[in-house]
């Protein structure tokens, strides 16, 4: 068996993708294939004695696509000419689609103007009473741009047609051409026959045109935001490394970096590769890539993590990875293939387009030869077959789901809740368990001081001016988290620090201005300094159980007392997790943290599951055995190791004060960093989905009651229905699908 990767052009929805899959896994000897619509791949997998890649190409094409081997990308140049491609291609949609709607718009001015306003204004040398031809002249010189710009419609749709896949943009082309032709028809009549000016149809074709191009754009856009957080990944990494060989420091591209090479770092960089510190040591923030808010210490011996920042110190590497094989790569692949796994879900009305599709063009093109036989007139076969085509416009079916998502996503802004995908909201109301990742999201994300416990004959007063006349001469974030709580109560400079000294990845120690000599630091400083903590261990074990940093204070060689630094829960937390039950949804803690400190948190949240111990791309394993139990899971993280976790559950959701990264990678944000807000996405999911099975409900009936008459069954009794009144009642049908779907604005969340 032998995969390959390719590049599918021409993909625009879900039912593309659906048709590449379709006729993909036909071929002889196709075990699986999977279009990742995001990325625009195809990946197969076959038997290559039974098919090629030629057979594959040629299969695509035929289906109206393109289909080419998609080579790996060896250069960050060509990421970026790719995504400034991509930019340009959305750009010049969006330009399009504000012509169209510009041309639709002055269109249904001028047709429906008169028909809606009494005494409307329209010149008199394009009045349908005084000059009939020249008011179809304007309103055909008008749709023209619309339907030009919406060539690929008719491309595609008539394409799909002809390979015998139609999809909704084969009824879009084939109703927009027939609404087009007629009128045109009638254009030419109206010399001889005034009264056919009431039968024209042009603004029929442009409206149905421009409509469905918002939707369309509105879905690339969505599309190129999901690919942007590969990109942003990628630039994690920095382009060049300070490579020491033979004593001698040279700067060199990191594709050049091999294993073993030994590399310096100093603060304030990012580190290049995955490796192991053989000399040095420092503060290293890897935060972007682990989630948690505390830096840790690095020493020889130890692994660090390319992407990660050196906050203090210098150290020397051994690079032990590089390429595709480093941590951040493969959590890049993790992002791509949980975007490749996800099955593009496809629109309601794109699946009722699979059979109504067909059946429309059938019963228009049938009435037609029926009445053509039956009396012989082809003008009236001609007026029932367009009826049908027109009546059944897919205007009011297409506008169901848009319409309801555009309504929702705004009424979600208005609390903080941005919605990325309509997708997501078709999922969300579906959710069974949420799992919260710790830092960040469940937790403030900061350090900050939790206790403070006084030992020997200093009050907690004393040591707490100690702590913070010292620690706001340090620029570590512990010691930052210390003077920012100093500031907040208010305290002063009762303590006149004149030395200082940091000792690294011990803690510092300083004198004061009245001789006396402090030490503050981990346990292990007081352990080196032979000062004896014995009478507050028991404290110290309590408080790292939970999870939290200790900082000792020692006074002229005698412990004073102990500091604790943790991240705290935010308040919103066990009041989210406590309507989650309500709802019957489970809420589960993931962190890459420890497990005393993850049940301490899970725990004052009020959340009874817990994970923890996890690396980045262990999270997206643990999300994908949720899903295969058959839950429909939900992922809130805010940070850069929460991507693949992110983009392999069924819905991603970022906190809105976290990384870049997570914020792409997610489908739901929530700006306000408010986890109840979590709750909020559901029940608007819950809502939305609800308004957009009223309005197919609605457009599917209005199709099976409509399409009978519109197809001459009355006609006997006298009852007929022209392509006007179709078009009337197709714009009827739509308005109450907006009138609908606006209701949704209403909604308390």
């Amino acid at each position: 068996m032998r995969e390959e990767v390719y590049d599918i052009g021409g993909m625009h929805c879900a039912a593309c993708s659906a048709a590449v899959e379709r006729v993909t896994r036909k071929l002889p000897g196709v075990e699986r294939s999977e279009v990742n619509l995001t990325l625009a791949r195809l990946t197969i997998v076959y038997d290559e004695s039974q098919t090629t890649p030629e057979m594959i190409i040629s299969k695509v094409e035929k289906a109206g696509f393109s289909a080419k081997l998609h080579l790996e990308e060896k250069k960050e140049q060509s990421k970026k000419e790719k995504t400034d491609e991509a930019e340009k291609v959305l750009r010049k949609k969006r330009i399009s689609l504000i012509i169209s709607a510009i041309f639709a718009a002055l269109l249904m001015i001028v047709s429906m103007g008169h028909m809606m306003f009494e005494g409307f204004p329209l010149p008199s040398i394009v009045s349908p009473d005084t000059h009939p031809q020249n008011f179809a002249l304007l309103q055909l010189l008008l749709a023209i741009p619309v339907l030009v710009l919406g060539k690929d419609y008719f491309l595609g749709g008539i394409g799909s047609l002809l390979h015998g896949s139609p999809n909704m943009n084969t009824l879009v082309a084939i109703s927009s051409v027939a609404s087009f032709a007629y009128s045109l028809v009638v254009t030419f009549l109206i010399a001889d026959h005034p009264h056919l000016v009431h039968q024209l149809y042009f603004e029929a074709s442009a409206t149905v045109i421009t409509l469905v191009s918002v939707g369309k754009y509105l879905e690339a856009r969505s599309s190129e935001k999901t690919k942007s957080a590969i990109t942003k990944l990628m630039s994690l990494s920095p382009d060049t490394a300070n490579v020491v060989a033979d004593g001698v420091e040279k700067t060199l591209p990191v594709s050049e970096v091999r294993v073993g090479d030994v590399l310096i770092v100093r603060a304030g960089e990012h580190i290049p590769l995955d490796g192991e510190v053989v000399n040095g040591s420092g503060s290293v923030n890897e935060a972007m890539i682990t989630g948690e808010s505390l830096p840790v210490e690095r020493t020889a011996g130890e692994r660090v993590i390319g992407g990660s920042v050196l906050s203090d110190g210098v150290i020397y590497v051994c690079v032990t990875h590089t390429g595709s094989d480093t941590t951040l790569a493969r959590i890049v692949k993790f992002v791509e293939d949980a975007q490749g796994k996800k099955a593009p879900i496809s629109k309601t009305a794109d699946r009722v387009a699979g059979v109504f599709v067909p059946v429309v063009i059938t019963i228009s093109t049938l009435a037609g030869l029926v009445w053509l036989l039956i009396n012989g007139n082809i003008s009236f076969a001609v007026k029932i077959f367009t009826s049908v085509l027109v009546i059944a416009c897919p205007c009011a079916m297409g506008l169901a789901t848009p319409t309801a998502i555009m309504v929702a996503t705004g009424l979600g802004a208005q609390h903080g809740v941005l919605v990325r995908s309509g997708e997501a909201l078709e999922i969300t109301h579906r959710t069974t368990v949420v799992v919260f990742d710790k830092t960040g999201t469940v937790t403030e994300g900061k350090p900050s001081l939790t206790d403070l416990v006084p030992c020997g004959n200093i009050s907690e007063d004393e040591l707490a001016e100690i702590l913070y006349s010292t620690e706001k001469l340090s620029d570590h974030p512990i010691a930052r988290a210390i003077a920012e709580w100093g500031e907040e109560k208010g305290l002063g400079n009762s303590v006149a620090i004149s030395e200082i000294h940091v000792l690294t990845g011990l803690g510092l120690s300083a004198t004061a201005a009245d001789g006396r000599s402090f030490l503050l630091g981990n346990p292990k400083l007081m352990e080196n300094e032979k000062i004896d903590i014995s009478a507050i261990e028991d404290r110290i074990a309590s408080l790292q159980a939970m999870g939290k940093t200790v900082i000792c204070v020692a006074v002229d060689g005698s412990v004073a007392g102990i500091a604790a630094v943790a991240d705290t829960i935010k308040e919103s937390a066990p009041r989210t997790v406590a309507r989650l039950k309500e709802m019957g949804i489970r809420a589960v803690l993931l962190t890459g943290d420890n497990a005393a400190a993850a049940k301490a948190i899970a725990a004052t949240a009020g959340i009874d599951e817990v994970i923890s111990d996890v690396l980045p791309t262990e999270k997206a394993a643990v999300i994908s055995r949720l899903k295969n139990e058959g839950e429909t899971v939900m992922m809130v993280g805010d940070g850069i190791n929460d991507a693949p976790a992110l983009t392999e559950a069924d819905i991603g959701v970022a906190i809105g004060n976290g990384s870049d990264i997570a914020i792409d990678s997610a489908v739901i944000v929530l700006m306000r960093s408010d986890t109840e807000d979590v709750c909020r996405a559901i029940l608007l999911g819950k809502k939305t989905i609800r308004n957009i099975r009223q309005n197919l409900f609605w457009a599917f009936i209005y199709n099976v009651l409509a399409i009978p008459v519109a197809a001459g069954v009355l006609y006997p009794i006298g009852i007929t229905l022209t392509p006007m009144l179709g078009g009337l009642a197709m714009s009827l049908s739509s308005l109450f699908v907006v009138g609908n779907a606006l209701r949704l604005g209403r909604v308390k969340l």
